[in-house]
């Protein structure tokens, strides 16, 4: 994929004890890109390049995902937001970047939610598209969260019946998740729906993301409540995007929720896409971005 990403190199970086692969490219202030499930870096090939022209951007595939180390099967420890926080800030460490932005997408926003918390020293601007806080979510279920996310709760279920029906058939699992609003084969580019399904895959890919669901609803959740009893919250400016299609918009008043969870500004506001903001409308994405990283 080196045309790909124009000017990006790939590397495999050593970070907490884990091995994650990544591109980076660029020159300025560093930049950190963090993906959603079930995709890889591979998901800001359309946002990157354009970054990289003011930035040093570092895409990396999350532990659990991509062609990054896996976890041994059934570990949801190894697959909380905090462990895989802990990664990337080892790995700006590692690199050389005491205070970094990031920008996150689904399970990767997660992610930067908790390393913003967890390091607020580090997380000088955080961008978060198509999410609300995971604690939010589960404490609001009613019946339309409950069916439109689904695969929360059948990825979270404990029995390994996720991974048999995913691994019989990875490629239409992942056209079936990906395309609750509706999407031919062409929506992804073809390297880059080529890259996520290769990392499906891998071995352990599959009971990594099963993991990462189930951490959401149990130690995810305990880390959660704890900061929020001990007040703590995200203290840089946050901008929150979302897709106009998607239900994050019809279901929450983003601005409104992140706003009691942090203590900096927040701004930002819907983008003409569904859930995958950075593919669908990545000139939005990049206006967006252009006025809040400044």
């Amino acid at each position: 994929m080196s045309d790909f990403f124009p000017g990006f190199t790939e590397e495999r970086c050593e970070a907490g004890g884990q091995t994650l692969r990544l591109r980076r490219g660029g020159a300025g202030p560093p930049l950190l890109l963090l993906h959603g499930n079930p995709q890889t870096h591979a998901m800001w090939h359309r946002v990157a390049p354009a970054l990289a022209r003011r930035f040093s951007v570092i895409c990396p595939d999350l532990r659990g995902y991509g062609f990054s180390s896996k976890p041994p099967a059934g570990d949801e420890a190894g697959m909380s937001k905090r462990a895989i926080a802990g990664d990337l800030a080892a790995l700006m460490r590692g690199l050389g970047h005491r205070r970094f932005g990031v920008v996150s997408h689904d399970r990767g926003a997660r992610v930067a939610h908790r390393l913003a918390l967890d390091h607020p020293d580090a997380v000088e601007r955080l961008c978060v598209m198509d999410i609300v806080p995971t604690l939010e979510h589960f404490e609001r279920t009613d019946m339309a969260f409950a069916m439109g996310y689904y695969h929360w709760f059948f990825l979270a279920q404990r029995n390994g019946m996720a991974e048999r029906m995913i691994g019989a058939d990875v490629e239409a699992w992942f056209d079936e998740h990906t395309g609750r609003e509706p999407k031919g084969h062409d929506f992804f580019a073809a390297p880059a729906r080529a890259d996520y399904l290769a990392a499906l895959r891998e071995p352990g890919t599959v009971a990594a993301i099963c993991a990462d669901y189930r951490a959401a609803t149990g130690l995810d959740l305990e880390h959660d409540r704890a900061s929020r009893a001990a007040g703590e919250r995200v203290r840089c400016p946050l901008l929150a995007l979302w897709g106009e299609k998607g239900k994050i918009g019809q279901w929450y008043a983003p601005l409104e929720i992140w706003r009691r969870c942090c203590n900096g500004p927040v701004s930002g506001g819907p983008v003409p896409s569904g859930h995958y903001l950075a593919e669908e409308a990545p000139e939005a994405v990049l206006a967006a971005l252009d006025g809040f990283l400044g």
